[in-house]
C-alpha cells in the first residue's frame, strides 16, 4: 500500500505560522523552523506579559500618587494608610488619575484624610 500524505493539511499548518510572522526580520519571516520557533517565543513572551503589565501598572499608580501626595505634605504609606483607616473605597488605579487629571479632586480626598 502506497504511503499516504496529507500535503494539504500541512502546507495549511505551515502557511498559518508564516501568516503569523509576516512583518519579522530576515529569516524569521520565511524559514519555517525559524518562523516557528520565533512564533512559539512571541506566545509566550505574550502571556509572560501579560502578567507583567499589571505589576507595572500597580507600580505606575503608586508612583503617581506618592508624587501628588508628597506636593501636599503626605507621603504615600501615610496616605494609603489614612485611607484604610477612613474606610475610603477608592483604588490606586483612581487614586492615580485624579492626582493626574483632576488635582482639586486630589487635594479634597487628601483633605479628608488629614
Amino acid at each position: 500500500m502506497p504511503r499516504s500524505v496529507n500535503s494539504v493539511a500541512s502546507r495549511a499548518r505551515r502557511k498559518k505560522i508564516l501568516k503569523r510572522t509576516r512583518g519579522n526580520f530576515l529569516s524569521r519571516k520565511n524559514v519555517w523552523t525559524v518562523a516557528k520557533n520565533t512564533y512559539e517565543k512571541g506566545l509566550t513572551y505574550a502571556y509572560r506579559d501579560r502578567k507583567a503589565k499589571k505589576r507595572e501598572f500597580r507600580a505606575l499608580w503608586i508612583q503617581r500618587i506618592n508624587a501628588a501626595a508628597r506636593s501636599y505634605g503626605m507621603s504615600y504609606s501615610q496616605f494609603m494608610g489614612k485611607l484604610a483607616k477612613q474606610n475610603v473605597g477608592l483604588n490606586r488605579k483612581v487614586l492615580a488619575d485624579l492626582a493626574m487629571n483632576n488635582p482639586q479632586a486630589f487635594e479634597a480626598i487628601v483633605n479628608s484624610v488629614k
